[in-house]
């Protein structure tokens, strides 16, 4: 086989039509094409072709890490006695340690040390609460981490000093404190993206170090993970260790990556450099401007992680100091008032935003967040009308991976008991798939559309793009393609 024809298939509203594809490129769109000598004919049975989706912001090594995790809050576990009994029946990892994920205040309050202790005392426990900002550790684990003569400022104390056993925006430090260990697999991250129909992905961690560079990279390159990947955690100046061809090849140095049927050039990117303003310790507001100045001076927009009021407040007025850059986007804006809106469109600012969160903690909000508030949660509609990009995405693993849940959150924007948070501010089913078609480098523009000479990066739906608007589900992804390979493709 040298390529593919689709036949049969509705692209950007016409049907039925066939498309060709050879290497990595769609090259002919039209009725009837008599299929070449080794070309492999699939039958799309009147299914949409669109391209292929893009998560803007996950986090590929937190969803691998995921899976060999145990859930620590709703729906598997929903109260104290289940989150004692969920710690003791899991299994400690390879370095001796239980690591929950998922924590929520709702199911044992706000944890410490002494708490877990009475959950779980006998093995060292690490519980990441799920906005993934906290770490909550148990004597045990502080103990082997050497908490209290640590230094750390996401190390909380009490009024002596001592540890807590919470541990703020510390995954960098407490990677150096847990023993060595290899970066997890990510072949299984690979197929459920395929299988979700997103090509491309925004990986949102930061501070990524070499190590964990290099085997995202080799990743790419052996086609565990097939999609496309661009990295907001790379360092200032990163470039690859070594020359084109290397696995983690950046900007302007393609990374070959072999998948038959043929070998095409693949680009481990940098994308804007990751800012996290943190809400329990925001920078005043000299130290933000200096870093976004030495992000824009390096050649990168930035990409600040923004979640309340405040933050956003600070963001925009050292932006206003230290001027922008094309490609600077806020990430989440999870409270926008609607005064600022102007000023995100005039500053030329993006929003990557993730309406998931109202579907899985929209009852959360509804309880904590003052009503008058509640509009400003995850805003989509007044961005887009206000001239604002906005871009979708999971968040994953902390908001839920599947963009087809993640299009009708933006859709329904309901919580999950049935409350509808800022009816207002909801999108077509258009807009929202819309949300995840922009290209990579430029989230919330103009989506990419299947046309002669387009990339073969693809989504082949089962019915027409119309069906799975009026209702979004991954059960309607028939194949993805990456590359113009066929990377996943759904049983009959």
């Amino acid at each position: 086989m040298t390529g593919l024809l689709l036949r049969g298939t509705e692209v950007n509203g016409r049907a039925p039509v066939d498309v060709r594809i050879a290497g990595a490129v769609v090259t002919e769109i039209g009725h009837r094409l008599s299929p070449g000598a080794r070309e492999d004919v699939i039958d799309a049975r009147g299914g949409a072709l669109i391209p292929g989706l893009c998560d803007h912001h996950l986090h590929l090594y937190a969803m691998a890490a995921a899976s060999a995790s145990v859930r620590c809050g709703p729906p598997a576990v929903t109260g104290p006695d289940a989150l004692a009994s969920a710690l003791a029946g899991a299994q400690a990892g390879q370095d001796g340690w239980v690591r929950g994920i998922g924590y929520g205040e709702d199911v044992a309050g706000l944890l410490d040390a002494a708490g877990l202790d009475r959950l779980h005392r006998e093995r060292p426990v690490r519980l990441q609460h799920r906005s993934g900002a906290l770490w909550v550790v148990n004597t045990a684990g502080a103990r082997a981490l050497g908490l209290a003569d640590a230094e750390h400022p996401g190390i909380e104390r009490d009024g002596q000093s001592r540890p807590t056993g919470r541990l703020w925006r510390a995954d960098d430090w407490l990677r150096t404190r847990l023993p060595r260990s290899r970066p997890p697999d990510l072949r299984a991250v690979g197929a459920r993206l395929a299988r979700l129909g997103i090509t491309h992905v925004t990986d949102a961690t930061p501070d990524l170090d070499t190590a964990a560079i290099e085997a995202i990279g080799t990743a790419t390159a052996e086609g565990a993970l097939p999609q496309h990947v661009q990295l907001l955690g790379v360092p200032l100046g990163w470039a690859p260790a070594a020359g084109p061809g290397s696995p983690t090849a950046g900007p302007g140095s393609p990374a070959t990556r072999p998948r038959p049927p043929t070998t095409q050039p693949h680009l481990l990117a940098a994308g804007p450099f990751k800012i996290i303003l943190a809400d329990s310790a925001l920078p005043d507001i000299g130290t933000l401007t200096d870093r976004i100045r030495s992000a824009h001076g390096a050649g990168r927009a930035v990409a600040v992680h923004c979640v309340t009021r405040e933050a956003l407040v600070l963001l925009l007025a050292a932006l206003d100091d230290a001027g922008t850059r094309p490609g600077d986007r806020i990430e989440h804006a999870a409270l926008v008032p609607a005064g600022l809106i102007s000023r995100l469109r005039g500053l030329g600012l993006t929003v990557v935003t993730q309406p998931g969160f109202l579907t899985r903690r929209g009852d959360d909000y509804v309880r904590d967040v003052p009503a008058a508030e509640h509009d400003d949660l995850y805003r989509a509609r007044s961005l887009l009308d206000g001239g604002v990009g906005c871009a979708l995405s999971s968040d994953a693993p902390y908001g839920p991976l599947d963009p087809w849940t993640v299009i009708k959150a933006a859709v329904h924007r309901t919580s999950p008991s049935g409350h509808v948070i800022g009816p207002a501010e909801d999108l077509t089913p258009a807009q929202a798939l819309a949300g995840y078609l922009s290209p990579p480098d430029a989230p919330g523009a103009a989506a990419r559309r299947v046309a002669s000479g387009s990339t073969a990066d693809l989504v082949l739906l089962r019915v027409p793009l119309a069906n799975a608007l009026a209702a979004p589900s991954a059960d309607l992804v028939a194949a993805t393609l990456i590359d113009g390979s066929i990377v996943s493709a759904a049983s009959e």
